[in-house]
């Protein structure tokens, strides 16, 4: 709403019509709107409670990245698919000698590409938060070769670049006008190509794309989305709002919308990675970082 797609005299503009918006919500007599998603969602959740719209947000995202809380639901489902889909390609990796590489989604955060390789059992995993080395990730490949492994699977996240260049971009929609129109996609097949080229062994790309956003919830994600709604519910009774409903070290709480957004203030303003978003990405003291590199996957430094 702070940067709307409209037609006016037969052209196409973008406008804030977030003060429509906020007159629509009263008078349709709501006392409080719950902002379902991710880092984006949130920062307008923030924008609206600033101009007087009693907001509570919930993290919803596959890709894991809204600050200040531990998971986001729709994760673990994301990660069950993709690691679904890491286990039907071991068979013709293995059978066919090939190397196969899958691509999933994580623009800027690479938790589904890191987490669903130790689930899937990948040789190497590809993140936005490690720009990669694509000569080292085909010598991992050869030392698997040298010891008859003539296979590899690699999960590479959408976000992923190599040291020398930057994000593949398949397209950048509207004119690079509204918010997110940078359509990341591609990597996968750049990676696959690269490393075909460097080790001999042919090489195929699968992108899951959409089929990691939708379908059947795990259980984890219904209980954890239903944990979420019922706090939400809780805090908006008690009139607690501008609020974010999160889990840290396992427990429900909460926490502002504003350290949610960190210095990324400006109303309106693009959410993304930028110097300002408080995007939550891996650390290289993480667990999954830690548990990764222990049991030989090459993460591409």
């Amino acid at each position: 709403m702070f940067n709307y797609k409209i037609e006016e005299n037969g052209q196409i503009l973008y406008k804030d019509l977030s003060d429509q918006c906020i007159q629509n919500a009263r008078n349709a007599g709501f006392d409080c709107i719950f902002a379902l998603g991710g880092d984006s969602t949130q920062k307008s959740a923030r924008d609206f409670y600033v101009r007087g719209l009693n907001m509570i947000g919930v993290p919803k995202t596959i890709d894991n990245d809204v600050a200040c809380t531990d998971i986001t639901f729709g994760y673990n489902t994301a990660v069950s698919v993709a690691t679904d889909a890491l286990d039907r390609l071991h068979s013709t990796a293995e059978t066919h000698n090939r190397i196969m590489v899958l691509e999933v989604m994580g623009r800027y955060a690479g938790w589904i590409a890191l987490e669903s390789a130790i689930a899937g059992g990948a040789d190497i995993a590809l993140i936005p938060e490690i720009p990669y080395n694509i000569q080292g990730a085909a010598e991992a490949i050869k030392s698997r070769q040298k010891v008859g492994k003539n296979f590899a699977i690699v999960v590479v996240a959408e976000g992923a670049f190599p040291n020398d260049g930057e994000v593949t971009v398949k397209n950048v929609r509207e004119g690079g006008q509204g918010v997110i129109n940078t359509q990341l996609g591609g990597v996968g097949e750049k990676v696959a190509k690269d490393l075909e080229a460097l080790t001999g062994l042919i090489a195929r790309n699968t992108t899951l794309g959409y089929m990691q956003r939708g379908g059947t919830p795990t259980s984890y994600d219904r209980v954890l989305s239903t944990k979420y709604g019922a706090m939400a519910m809780e805090l908006a009774l008690n009139e607690k709002f501008g609020v974010l409903t999160v889990i840290k070290d396992g427990k429900l709480d909460y926490v502002t919308l504003e350290d949610v957004v960190g210095e990324n203030k400006e109303i309106g303003a693009v959410a993304g990675n930028t110097p300002e978003s408080n995007i939550r990405k891996v650390t290289m003291d993480h667990d999954l970082v830690k548990t990764a590199k222990n049991i030989g996957i090459y993460l591409g430094e």
